[in-house]
C-alpha cells in the first residue's frame, strides 16, 4: 500500500475525446460524476453504472472508497470508458500490488482509436465522389 497520509488517490483516463480524472477517498462506495450522483449522470443506465465500477469490483473494494469524477468532452460511452480507466489507474496509485490483477483484466489499456479528420477534396475522412467511367 502506498502513502497512507494522502487524502485521496488520483487517476486520469482518456478515450476518444473524453477525459476523466478520478479521486478515490476512503468512504462507503458513493460515486459522484461532475457533482451529480453517478446514476443521475448516466440516466439510470445499469450497464454503464456496472462498467464504471468494474475495476473496484474486480479487486473487491467497492465499499471501501468514495469516488469523485470530473469528466469532460466526448459522448456518454467514451466518458464511461475514460472513467473506468481513471479509476483503475487511481487504484494502482494507492495499491501497486493490484497492478497485475487489473492488467490481466485489460483495465489498464488505453483505447487509442480517435476520429479520423476530414480531408479536403473528399466528402468525409475517406469517402470520395462516385467514380464514373463514362
Amino acid at each position: 500500500m502506498a502513502d497512507t497520509k494522502a487524502k485521496y488517490f488520483y487517476g486520469l483516463g482518456r478515450r476518444k475525446s473524453a477525459t476523466a480524472s478520478a479521486r478515490l477517498y476512503a468512504g462507503k462506495g458513493k460515486i459522484t460524476i461532475n457533482d451529480k450522483p453517478a446514476a443521475e449522470y448516466l440516466n439510470e443506465n445499469k450497464t454503464q453504472l456496472a462498467e464504471i465500477t468494474d475495476p473496484l469490483a474486480l479487486v473487491s473494494k467497492q465499499s471501501d472508497f468514495d469516488v469523485t469524477i470530473l469528466v469532460k468532452g466526448g459522448g456518454l460511452a467514451g466518458q464511461v470508458d475514460a472513467i473506468k480507466l481513471a479509476i483503475a489507474k487511481a487504484l494502482i496509485v494507492g495499491f501497486s500490488d493490484l497492478r497485475p490483477v487489473l492488467k490481466k483484466a485489460d483495465m489498464l489499456e488505453r483505447d487509442s482509436r480517435e476520429k479520423e479528420r476530414k480531408k479536403y477534396g473528399l466528402r468525409s475522412a475517406r469517402k470520395r465522389e462516385q467514380f464514373s467511367k463514362r
